[in-house]
């Protein structure tokens, strides 16, 4: 009897380099050159939503409000931000304001991320 192939998933992880409030910038796509703030980070598919970037008009049904007699409605055309892949946006350096990498140093069994381009910390 042949052995079976233990099947191991696909990890969307992402590395320690971008997280919420950080402010990036977007390096390619239709928003080249665009800086903003994370809002939002899907590790699973290494994405995450820039404020002010990538921005998709949804529709959506028209729905009424419970407080009726105001006439308050939600829905029409809306436009949030969309996904952006973690490769297509660069930290932006707090000391400079210049994009930059990320290391993870270790000082005294604790991690803190830094500038790989001057040094600062990012946290």
């Amino acid at each position: 009897m042949a052995k079976k192939k233990k099947v191991i998933p696909k990890s969307g992880k992402m590395g320690p380099g971008i997280r919420r409030g950080d402010r990036v910038k977007v390096l390619s796509g239709k928003d080249k050159g665009h800086i903003g703030e994370v809002l939002r980070v899907d590790r699973e598919r290494a994405r995450v939503y820039v404020d002010g970037a990538m921005i998709q008009k949804v529709s959506s049904k028209v729905q009424q409000m419970r407080e009726a007699n105001k006439g308050n409605q939600t829905g029409g055309i809306i436009e949030r931000e969309g996904p952006i892949h973690v490769s297509n946006v660069a930290l932006i350096d707090p000391k400079d304001n210049k994009a930059t990498r990320v290391k993870v140093v270790r000082e005294d069994g604790v991690r803190s991320r830094r500038s790989a381009r001057t040094g600062s910390k990012l946290d």
